[in-house]
């Protein structure tokens, strides 16, 4: 069974991928020569990379173990084609991204070595061919261009290394423990905030694995519940651009937008340990008031801990990471704190997928039935006492018979 906006991603790769040749025939008119070509656009964060990619370009990038989220970004700016300085899958474990990137068309060209980054200025224009990348007809890197069957073997190979990831996992876990014991048992740590929770659901959203698509199948749920909407980061644009304004923004605030930010939200900003909080000069810049939480955990874990803190009766989580392969994806020795922190909120989370596949609008056809009855009975007690009532009831008794008549018709 395939999952939840699964067939809603197959749709935007395939409009994607139309973007993309188009804008490849453009690039290419009046140059004869092979391969993938388009406007070169560097950066080592792929996170910051993504946003200011434009259909049919070439994105250089840094990223070793090319995980599901970057990818899916990058495939959402309907880019022609990924050259990678590292390892796109680099054996640790089967990380999802190659593979998102290949399935929509995008040529993956990897190890071609941080000399590219030297060599290759922002808006260069470059074309692939084979395992090389040329600047018009100057060589200026070669790496091991992917396919389907590469990806795949690399895949085989990488699910060797998933015990070594899950040994290094749970000594990260064990750490973890013992810097934030008391705000996992306890919840030392967690700021007073001006939003209420008490008894109510929250609603977190972050910006990872088929948001879009779960918020979609959310509506009917936040139209009846009105959860406290928490955005992580990006995740606040996301409710944004969904129709919804977030309550609180939790997150380092690298990745959200200042309309976002001065939408009136509460914010929280996630801080180190020690108290710094690089994020919080950018939201007093803006002359906002935030909250600061710190905390070894990531962002999503704050969100999660503040609201169960704070009372919050039930947590739905969109976008979140919710296993294994997923914690193993995102490629951080941080995600064995989203372990610890699930297993803390645990009674209280639910995935968004959970929620659309089990919610129920809680107005039941028996009482539909009863409130048409109701209806009903209320029309002919108006009627009953009406001045009007006899020439209105002796018209719908003769529409009502003349409806028989008909209706027998069929039958003799």
């Amino acid at each position: 069974m395939s999952e939840p906006g699964a067939e809603s991603d197959t749709r935007t790769r395939s409009r994607l991928r139309g973007v993309r040749l188009f804008g490849l025939r453009r690039s290419g008119a009046g140059d004869d020569r092979s391969g993938v070509s388009g406007t070169a656009r560097l950066d080592k964060r792929t996170k910051n990379l993504a946003k200011r990619m434009q259909p049919g370009e070439i994105a250089v990038i840094d990223h070793v173990d090319l995980d599901r989220v970057a990818a899916d970004s990058l495939v959402t700016a309907g880019i022609a084609a990924v050259v990678n300085v590292s390892r796109s899958i680099s054996g640790r474990y089967p990380n999802l991204g190659p593979e998102i990137l290949l399935e929509a068309g995008i040529a993956v060209l990897d190890d071609v070595g941080p000399e590219i980054f030297d060599k290759v200025a922002e808006g260069d224009v470059l074309r692939l061919d084979g395992a090389s990348v040329y600047r018009g007809d100057e060589l200026v890197a070669k790496g091991i261009r992917h396919t389907a069957e590469t990806i795949e073997a690399a895949i085989e190979e990488a699910k060797a290394g998933l015990s070594a990831q899950l040994e290094s996992f749970v000594a990260n876990t064990m750490e973890y423990v013992k810097k934030e014991q008391e705000l996992l048992t306890d919840g030392v740590g967690v700021p007073d905030v001006r939003t209420s929770f008490e008894g109510r659901h929250a609603l977190i959203v972050v910006r990872g694995y088929h948001y879009r698509e779960d918020i979609a199948t959310l509506r009917p749920y936040i139209r009846e519940y009105k959860p406290v909407l928490i955005g992580v980061d990006g995740g606040a644009d996301a409710l944004l651009k969904a129709g919804y304004k977030p309550d609180m923004i939790v997150g380092d605030m690298d990745s959200v937008s200042d309309e976002a930010l001065t939408c009136g939200a509460e914010i929280v900003v996630h801080a180190y340990r020690d108290g710094r909080a690089p994020g919080l000069r950018r939201v007093e810049e803006l002359g906002q008031d935030a909250v600061v939480f710190p905390a070894a955990a990531t962002s999503e874990d704050c969100a999660m801990l503040l609201a169960d803190d704070k009372g919050a009766q039930l947590i739905v989580a969109v976008g979140t990471h919710m296993n294994m392969v997923e914690f193993f994806d995102k490629g951080r020795a941080g995600m064995s704190s989203t372990f610890l922190t699930r297993l803390r909120v645990g009674s209280k989370l639910v995935d968004a997928k959970g929620v659309s596949l089990l919610y129920r609008s809680r107005i039941s056809s028996s009482a539909l039935l009863v409130l048409v009855a109701a209806a009903l009975v209320t029309m002919v007690a108006a009627l009953a006492v009406s001045p009007s009532g006899p020439t209105l009831m002796s018209a719908l008794v003769e529409h009502w018979h003349s409806f028989l008549f008909w209706l027998t018709g069929f039958f003799t």
